[in-house]
Order: structure tokens, then sequence, then C-alpha cells
């Protein structure tokens, strides 16, 4: 009974590995179609020249904290993934053939809005960690943050931290108030539910205060 439990978890593993290898393969394809369609650099560039483009030099700092707070509070800390939340929904979604658990870090979002749509597939997630890779040998980590906040969506067709500024607070991005900016770092996560349900969003946004309140307390950063 022993060997037939050790055998069969050693055909469960090699399962697991072989399927894990063929996404590999083909998440690895898809990434070198897309950066072989416009490289990086040059995805970036168009980013940056975007009329709505700000830089976070030009963000209030109570914003950019609570991105970092509430989307991957040990940005700073990890490369492109973050080893064990990526293993724990990579395990998670083989086993159900499809992407039930996320685990991406800000610089797997940035890749993914650069280059994929929101439908998630198990080869798209690959292929958004081979562009991330590259991102965070690229560019720096307030590049990489500055990206971000420039090409998520945050609700009633409002792209980019400056459209939503002006469209909720009609201020720009540098005069945001605690208050405005949590609330804005709450939206991405599920823009279309909390532009339209000021419970969800109050509540999202009490969710934001309470991490930015533990980060800033972790890196001893102040308002």
């Amino acid at each position: 009974m022993i060997r037939l439990i050790r055998n069969l978890t050693i055909l469960a593993l090699s399962l697991v590995l072989l399927v894990a290898a063929i996404y590999g393969v083909l998440g690895y394809n898809k990434y070198k179609e897309s950066i072989n369609s416009m490289p990086i650099k040059e995805k970036v560039e168009s980013v940056r020249q975007d009329e709505s483009f700000v830089p976070l030099s030009n963000i209030s700092p109570d914003f950019s904290d609570a991105v970092v707070a509430i989307e991957d509070h040990r940005f700073y800390e990890h490369g492109a993934f973050e080893f064990i939340s990526l293993v724990r929904a990579a395990l998670t979604n083989l086993i159900k053939g499809e992407i039930v658990q996320g685990g991406s870090t800000i610089t797997q979002q940035v890749a993914k809005n650069l280059y994929y749509s929101n439908k998630q597939t198990l080869v798209r997630k690959v292929a958004e960690l081979f562009v991330a890779i590259d991102l965070e040998e690229m560019y720096s980590k307030d590049e990489i943050l500055e990206l971000y906040v420039n090409i998520v969506y945050y609700g009633e067709s409002n792209v980019g931290i400056k459209e939503a500024s002006m469209h909720y607070f009609d201020k720009q991005p540098s005069k945001l108030t605690y208050k405005e900016a949590t609330f804005l770092a709450g939206l991405p996560r599920a823009p279309s539910i909390y532009s339209s349900n000021s419970k969800a969003a109050k509540d999202r946004q009490a969710e934001v205060m309470e991490a930015l309140k533990d980060y800033r307390n972790e890196n001893e950063i102040f308002e």
C-alpha cells in the first residue's frame, strides 16, 4: 500500500510538471510573439507620450503608497514575481485547469496591461510573467509603479490616474487628499463595482486605509 501511494504521488507530480512544462513553452511563445510585434521599450514610450501620463513625482505620495500597500505591499522587496504567491496560485490553477487564483505583482499587472486582455488563461499568465521579468530588468521600481498608475482602469471610462483624479475629484493627482487618494487606490481591483456602488467603494477604501497604515508602520513612512 505504501509503495502504491508513493508511486501514485510520483505519477501525480510528474503529470503536474509535464502540464507546467507545456504551458511554459506555450506561454514563452506567446511572450515572444508579443514583444516581436512591439518591443517593450516602444510600448512603454507610447504610454509615456500619452497626454494623460503623469510622472510619479507629480502624484500624491498618499496615492502611490496606498497603491503599493493594497496591491503589492512587498513590491519594493521582490522581483517580477513573489515566489510563494506565484507557486500557490500556479498549483491551484494547474489543478483546476483555469485561472481561479491571481497572485500577480504590480509588475505582472503592468505586463498584462501593456500587452494582454483581461481574459485570463494559463498561457497568458506565463507570457505575462516573461514580460514582467523583462520590465524588472529594464526599469526601476518607481518607473514600474509610475507605469502601473498610468495604465490601469479606474472605472467610468477612466484610464490612468490623471483621468481618474479629474473625473472623480476635479483636481490634478498631486492635489489629492488622503481620503481621495485612498478611494482611488482601491478602484482598480474591481472598477465597475466600486465606481457604481458607494457602499462597496467605502468598504474597499477602509481596506486600503488599513493596508496603508500597516505599510507605513512597517516601513516607517509617515503622512
